[in-house]
């Protein structure tokens, strides 16, 4: 599987989706991840403050990995319209 995302809010989206296709709730993803419900409701919200550690810790532990690639083009606005 590979999405894409540009925005704190398609991140957000994505880890959302992912979460519900393993049939976890948010509550069950922060105990893997080591984090409180709470976060992983502002991370699913797109909240932009949330550590880069603590994206890492949600990517594991729903089995993903971050990559960095160059960038493709297209805006922004494009991009939404795939979520």
């Amino acid at each position: 599987m590979t999405d894409l995302a540009r925005t704190p809010t398609q991140l957000g989206n994505f880890i959302r989706r992912t979460r519900k296709k393993h049939a976890l709730n948010q509550t069950q993803l922060g105990a893997k991840a080591g984090l409180r419900q709470e976060t992983i409701s502002l991370i699913e919200a797109g909240n932009p403050a949330a550590k880069i550690e603590t994206i890492l810790a949600v990517l594991a532990a729903l089995d993903l990995e971050f990559r960095i690639v160059p960038r493709t083009r297209g805006g922004a606005k494009d991009i939404e319209d795939i979520f």
